[in-house]
C-alpha cells in the first residue's frame, strides 16, 4: 500500500490549497479515506473523512464550510479542497486509509491502518 500526499506549501490567510492523495496497492473504491494534521506540538486530529463511494463525509468543526473532501475512485485519488485558510491550519497533512471495508466515514485514527508521509501546508502573511 501507498498513500502520496501532494499539494501543500505555503499560502496566505484567506487562500487556497487542494491537497491530493493517489493511492496504490489495494482496492482504493472500497475504502473509507481520511485527511489528518498534526501541528508542532500538537496532538494529529482528524480534519475529514469521506465513505467508499463518496456517499457519506465527516468534518471537523472548525474546518466546515472552508474545506472539502472527495475523492475520484477511477484515479485512486483523494482530494482536500482548503479554502478561506487561516494561520491555525498550518500543519502536516496527511491522508489514511480505513482498514475495513465499504463502511461510513470515521475520524478515529486507530480505524485507519496505513498513513501516508504527510504534506507541509503553512498559512502565514
Amino acid at each position: 500500500v501507498q498513500l502520496v500526499e501532494s499539494g501543500g506549501g505555503l499560502a496566505q490567510p484567506g487562500g487556497s490549497l487542494r491537497l491530493s492523495c493517489a493511492a496504490s496497492g489495494f482496492t482504493f473504491s472500497r475504502h473509507g479515506m481520511g485527511w489528518f494534521r498534526q501541528a508542532p506540538g500538537k496532538e494529529r486530529e482528524a480534519v475529514a473523512s469521506i465513505s467508499w463511494n463518496g456517499g457519506s463525509t465527516y468534518y471537523r468543526d472548525d474546518v466546515k464550510g472552508r474545506f472539502t473532501i472527495n475523492r475520484d475512485n477511477a484515479k485512486n485519488t483523494l482530494y482536500l479542497q482548503m479554502n478561506s485558510l487561516k494561520p491555525e491550519d498550518t500543519a502536516v497533512y496527511y491522508c489514511a486509509k480505513r482498514r475495513a471495508e465499504y463502511l461510513t466515514t470515521t475520524y478515529y485514527s486507530t480505524e485507519y491502518d496505513y498513513w501516508g508521509q504527510g504534506t507541509q501546508v503553512t498559512v502565514s502573511s
